[in-house]
């Protein structure tokens, strides 16, 4: 089966306002404040080795272990309301079971999201994306991954809580182009999959951010990225999640790590006069 990207790709390629020549110049993008040589710290699903992933005391923890970002999952529920999750599903992380888009807010809310990780953080609510973005309000940046949203909701969101300047927005091709449509100074971060996926979304619509997992960051692609002025955020987890790896992505162009680990990544970087503060 096609990916969305691929689906897109041939889509764009002959319907799109945005579709250009290859050798057309790349649309610029809403630049990511950022001193040259520093390298931003991203706490997958905020810091979740020791506390409950995708909850509020994560997402502090995180900013307290000196992250410039924690990433968040968003998730829309039967009722529409915009939770955060990364599962399809509420077994694993909760006392819940079936998928979040069959529940409403109110039966999600009553469940324990933390009593699994640990009784220590029993009681522990699955936050709604305002909330996170308030937590996160003058204090951290947020890597938004739209799991299932809608994305006038989700902009609108961002909006309300005057973050439009501290996001940026991970997604499907497909709905970081409708994002783009709503709001064009939203920070907008495909994952770059090679070299011409990277060129053609370079093309197509303003990208401030290419994503790369831990097997896509490869030469081609990165020099594409530099081409564009485009920031790289690369992930680093679990095996790749160690000094020997995120030095490899730094010195390969990384400006920012994707991590399990972000207090131990903050401090590498502060011991190599690379944190951003």
């Amino acid at each position: 089966m096609l990916n969305a990207t691929v689906i897109f790709f041939l889509a764009m390629s002959t319907n799109s306002p945005f579709a250009q020549s290859p050798k057309a110049a790349y649309r610029p993008a809403p630049a990511l404040a950022q001193a040259p040589g520093k390298i931003v710290v991203i706490a997958h699903r905020g810091e979740h080795l020791h506390h409950p992933e995708n909850t509020l005391v994560a997402f502090q923890a995180a900013a307290d272990a000196g992250a410039d970002y924690f990433e968040l999952d968003v998730r829309t529920t039967s009722d529409g309301k915009l939770i955060l999750m990364h599962d399809r599903t509420l077994d694993r992380t909760t006392d819940g079971k079936g998928d979040v888009k069959s529940h409403t807010f109110d039966q999600i809310r009553s469940l324990d999201a933390g009593v699994k990780f640990s009784p220590s953080f029993t009681g522990t609510k699955v936050p709604t994306f305002d909330e996170a973005l308030d937590l996160a309000r003058n204090k951290i940046n947020v890597y938004v991954d739209t799991k299932d949203a809608d994305p006038q909701q989700l902009v609108d969101t961002i909006v309300r809580h005057d973050m439009q300047d501290h996001v940026v927005i991970y997604g499907n091709s497909f709905f970081l182009y409708e994002v783009h449509k709503i709001l064009p100074a939203l920070r907008l971060m495909p994952e770059a999959q090679n070299a011409d996926v990277s060129r053609f979304l370079l093309h197509s619509m303003p990208i401030a951010v290419l994503a790369f997992d831990n097997d896509d960051f490869l030469k081609p692609a990165i020099l594409v990225a530099k081409e564009a002025h485009a920031q790289i955020f690369v992930d680093r987890l679990d095996e790749a999640d160690t000094p020997e790896f995120w030095q490899r992505a730094i010195d390969q162009g990384a400006n920012g790590i994707q991590t399990n680990r972000p207090e131990e990544l903050a401090t590498y970087l502060r011991l190599h006069g690379q944190a951003t503060h």
